[in-house]
């Protein structure tokens, strides 16, 4: 059955390497058709399911007019008279996006098929979408319905924390032929399932592939998460079937959860909740449930010995159980199970279908050595270097990539996979039987300086504090060598050191990528070298990070969602994968943490879930959250559910912010300000411009979901607001505008900040929030704004003369100094003041602090710090240190929006109308940009070319069917745009705008365009 294989590239053949997972192109108009967001979705819940449909067309102004949505029992009665379950009749309507279903009532466990007919702005027929289907899961929310008695049970007796991970399972013997058969599954915990003899693994890519933790993280005291299986090809295979499970600690019972409601010191008991329902040819059904009632066994004396998300996982192949997956295993020394009291323990926590894209593995970004090094010892003073072994050494790429290493007790290899990834080692190797392997994990490789942690060469790993991130194998002494790839933890890593207590062979390795952004749907690529990387190393640092939660990091003892981290990103996020659903799903956790963590049940929290580092106080910027988060994914995808759903939550905490500071209009405070910033801006400051910018953003939902009484009440908001701002920190004494970000302490828990460092006036951060959210009286206040943040970037002698004690004084010109709460407003604030030549001077600057500046350092992702690492410095603070963050890599959405110029229109969400506004480089060093973005009405292409002399421009876009948008194009007079030799003016169906300040502008129907316009 076809389905919709989105390609943002537009390339064909191989793909390169690091380059998006494809699908397959449909045919015919009308493409792309997805339930809830996803494409033939497993275990959808929804009662109303939201429905979406693409148009393409090889002519130009294509528009929907009309649609048919037809659902149906079976493929063969999708028509408008045979559709047994819901026609939603001819409806006169432009919508194609999260469109409601309306039927009756659907029932759990049951496949659904679907198409959609479509009718243009005339009337006349467009096409038929292809035959898609979903499935419904079990429908409910208590854990009960639809559970056929499923309990949640564990291993009977087994201590928390005590050695060997719980082992589970039963097996049946069926009563005829199978048609069909789902798995639902949850854990207290993470999972690996097996059926009958083979573990449970999801379509990727034209195939399958394993999950990586499933079921993910939540609040479990407020909720869990099941997972969807179709696994008819495992159960039908034998006469009897297993069903089978191991049980790791995951996010439930490790010291990542320190602090949360649910978290014990003691442990927490792992359990499993299962159903695998099997429908029979003669249509009769079975169940097979948790329960324990002796039919399900345990153990916990298999290979897996320990695991832990921060320190990793020890596998002991000695201890391997053969065949305990599948039928006929002799399970009669075994435990019982028993049933773990989590229903009597949160008698109101819900378990949901999960909604999105699960966190898996995806063989096309596996990363094979690049390098081996391996060294016997340790030479020279201090910390000294290694000493390495020519013979055993390899440098050459090819080679080092399948190589077979052999080493010894007192002997290291370090593996260097080329690129910082997030996800577990697969690795073979052969030795005798009791013969420890240890791989352990690093970002980076020590060097000669005062930072590093052990000798010059070997791998670097303080960073990670207290993490152990430790693969750990235990060698069975199979002669033909045995291979092993973890499941229960994972790690971020470029490097691995690995060692052993006797002589072993290491015939392979190979880094397993994970990710919960399985599709990227987005991407911009340029003629210049350098921005590549960091385009790259944002959409590594994307990938790592993306996995069941947006996490800050994937390395050390933290691995927490960061709500900042979260919302700066979010942009970019959304332009670069189809992760809608995913950050929804998070969104829905950060309103569950609100009311568990947050301050009176109403404050957004700063993590989510889990209650680590969630400290009371101060929140903004990372709060903010809860707001800025649904109004991105409404912006995005053009469906406002996240904001209905999310609204009385956030309500309450807009509410809460002004009961702490009633009408002085000032924001929470916040404990974090603009958070690693090289120049220091008032927390409070940062607080207050956050304030101003929720409210506004209310006021615009508000509209959105027909609540105008609220819009105008949050306008009034947003104006009081202003007025305080201006009156406390805009200054105009002796007629000279001064943005008094002085006027307080920057973040007092900053680590690694330096203690002298001192708020300063004019500040980046403050400057760019202000022009951003209109923050001053007159037009000549705004100049002198623009004036302030461009002498602040330029840097120069003469403002580092006048401005000598400035933390400014010590960086060079061209340089930024914000944090993570100025990092993505930074470059779009300065096209849109005007000054894009600031926004490419800072883009293409390699000095401390940049974005290029880790480029030049050797980096494959973007970093915590603006100075984690130099070849002058060494390594930055090591409290705070990670080599794979990427709230900084919010830039792209400046690289998408502006640079290539598929820019987004808030009045007109999810891309239905979109400004095309490319800006080109006045440095010159950029002069080829190519961008793609799958939007929600089909995929929008911009690409640009400057002639040689840098006289004309070459431009070609393409404007999805059943949209439409508005082209701001440099140009040196009206008519100096042409599509071949008409000026564009005067091509059908184009209408000309105006032409000011150099640019054209147009508005375009849908369909493709080459376009020239002369510059001079």
């Amino acid at each position: 059955m076809p389905k919709d294989r989105r390609d943002p590239a537009g390339t064909t053949g191989a793909a390169p390497a690091g380059a998006a997972p494809r699908r397959p192109v449909e045919e015919g108009e009308v493409y792309g058709l997805t339930v809830e967001h996803r494409t033939d979705p497993l275990g959808v819940d929804a009662a109303r399911p939201r429905f979406g449909w693409r148009m393409r067309s090889a002519g130009r102004g294509r528009s929907q007019g009309a649609y048919e949505i037809l659902v149906a029992s079976s493929p063969g009665k999708l028509s408008g008279d045979r559709a047994d379950v819901w026609s939603s009749g001819r409806v006169p309507s432009a919508d194609s996006v999260a469109v409601r279903y309306r039927g009756k009532p659907l029932r759990a466990a049951t496949r659904y098929h679907w198409t959609v007919n479509v009718w243009d702005a005339e009337g006349r027929w467009i096409g038929s979408g292809p035959v898609a289907w979903f499935e419904t899961g079990l429908m409910s929310t208590d854990g009960v319905t639809g559970w056929d008695d499923a309990e949640w049970i564990g291993m009977s007796g087994k201590k928390p924390h005590s050695p060997g991970a719980p082992m589970l399972r039963t097996q049946t013997r069926l009563k005829g032929r199978v048609r069909e058969a789902r798995l639902y599954v949850s854990a207290l915990g993470v999972y690996d399932a097996y059926v009958s003899g083979h573990r449970v693994t999801v379509p990727q890519d034209g195939g399958t592939t394993l999950e990586l933790l499933p079921p993910g993280w939540t609040n479990y005291d407020v909720r869990a998460d099941y997972l969807t299986y179709d696994v008819t090809h495992l159960v039908a295979r034998d006469p009897v079937v297993t069903l089978a499970a191991v049980l790791g600690n995951g996010w439930y019972n490790g010291r990542i959860s320190e602090g949360s409601t649910y978290w014990s010191e003691d442990g927490n008991a792992l359990a499993l909740k299962a159903k695998l329902l099997i429908r029979y040819a003669d249509g009769t059904t079975e169940s097979v449930v948790t329960r324990p009632d002796g039919t399900w066994k345990a153990t916990d004396t298999g290979p897996w010995r320990a695991d832990d998300l921060y320190d990793g996982e020890t596998y002991d192949a000695r201890a391997e159980l053969p065949g305990w997956t599948s039928s006929g295993y002799d399970d009669s020394a075994w435990s019982d199970t028993e049933r773990v009291p989590y229903t009597a323990r949160y008698p109101d926590a819900r378990l949901l279908a999960y909604p999105a894209e699960s966190a898996r593995l995806m063989s096309r970004w596996d990363r094979r050595p690049r390098s081996v090094t391996v060294y016997t010892g340790v030479t020279g003073a201090g910390r000294g270097r290694v000493v390495v072994d020519p013979d055993r050494t390899v440098t050459d790429p090819l080679r080092a990539a399948s190589a077979q290493v052999v080493i010894g007790a007192g002997d290291t290899a370090v593996f260097d996979l080329g690129q910082n990834m997030v996800g577990v080692p697969r690795y073979s190797v052969r030795g005798p039987a009791g013969a420890q392997v240890a791989f352990r994990f690093g970002e980076m490789l020590n060097d000669d300086s005062a930072g590093a942690d052990g000798p010059e060469g070997s791998v670097y790993r303080a960073n990670l504090r207290t993490a152990q991130a430790t693969s750990t194998y235990v060698l069975k002494g199979d002669r033909d060598g045995e291979t092993h790839q973890d499941s229960l933890t994972f790690y971020g890593f470029r490097y691995a050191s690995v060692t052993a207590t006797e002589t072993v062979t290491i015939t392979r390795l190979t880094g397993k990528v994970a990710t919960s952004a399985v599709y990227e749907t987005g991407a911009v690529t340029t003629d210049d070298p350098d921005t590549n990387q960091l385009i790259s190393n944002i959409r590594w640092g994307q990938r790592g990070n993306y996995l069941w939660v947006p996490t800050d990091c994937p390395q050390r003892d933290e691995r927490l969602g960061w709500t900042g981290d979260t919302q700066v990103f979010a942009t970019t996020g959304l332009y670069n994968a189809d992760a809608a659903p995913f950050l929804a799903h998070f969104q829905d956790t950060v309103v569950d943490s609100a009311t568990l963590y947050g301050m009176d049940k109403a404050q957004f929290t700063g993590v989510a879930p889990g209650g680590r580092y969630n400290w009371p106080g101060g929140g903004s910027g990372w709060a903010d959250c809860g707001v800025v988060l649904p109004w991105t994914l409404w912006q995005m995808t053009g469906d406002p559910q996240v904001v209905e759903r999310s609204w009385p939550a956030m309500t309450r905490y807009l509410d809460w912010i002004r009961q702490q500071t009633g009408d002085t209009y000032a924001g929470q405070g916040s404990l974090t300000g603009d958070w690693l910033a090289p120049q220091q801006t008032s927390a409070q400051l940062m607080s207050d411009v956050y304030y101003g910018y929720t409210a506004h953003l209310m006021a615009r939902m508000a509209r959105a979901v027909d609540r105008p009484s609220e819009a105008s009440a949050y306008e009034e908001l947003f104006a009081g607001i202003k007025r305080a701002f201006i009156a406390k920190y805009l200054s105009t004494e002796d007629g000279t505008v001064t943005l008094r970000s002085s006027l307080g302490e920057a973040s007092p828990i900053e680590p690694g900040a330096d203690p002298d460092r001192t708020t300063e006036d004019n500040t980046q951060s403050a400057l760019l929030w202000v022009l951003k959210l209109g923050f001053y009286d007159t037009e000549a206040q705004r100049r002198s704004l623009i004036g302030h943040l461009a002498d602040n970037i330029g840097n120069d002698a003469a403002y580092k003369a006048a401005h000598p004690d400035s933390s400014r004084v010590k960086y060079a010109e061209n340089t930024l100094s914000v944090g993570f709460l100025g990092v993505n407003v930074l470059a779009p604030v300065l096209s849109d003041e005007g000054r894009t030549d600031l926004a490419y001077r800072l883009l293409h600057q390699d000095a401390m602090p940049s974005w290029l500046y880790s480029v030049r350092n050797g980096a494959t992702t973007v970093w915590e710090r603006w100075n984690s690492y130099s070849g002058d410095d060494g390594f930055g603070p090591v409290s705070m240190n990670s080599f794979n963050h990427y709230a900084y890599g919010a830039v792209m959405e400046w690289m998408y929006a502006y640079m290539a110029g598929i820019a987004r229109a808030p009045d007109h969400p999810g891309f239905k109308h979109f400004r095309l506004q490319p800006h080109l480089d006045p440095t010159g060093r950029i002069t080829q940009v190519s961008a793609a973005h799958e939007s929600p009405y089909g995929r929008i292409r911009s690409e640009w070319t400057l002639d040689e002399g840098g006289a004309a421009l070459s431009y070609d876009v393409q404007v999805p069917a059943n949209s439409e948008a508005t082209l701001r194009l440099p140009a040196a007079s009206a008519d100096a745009v042409r599509e071949a030799r008409t000026p564009l003016a005067d091509v059908d169906g184009v209408r000309f705008l105006g032409h000011a300040d150099g640019v054209a502008s147009y508005r375009l129907p849908s369909g493709s365009y080459h376009l020239t316009s002369r510059l001079r």
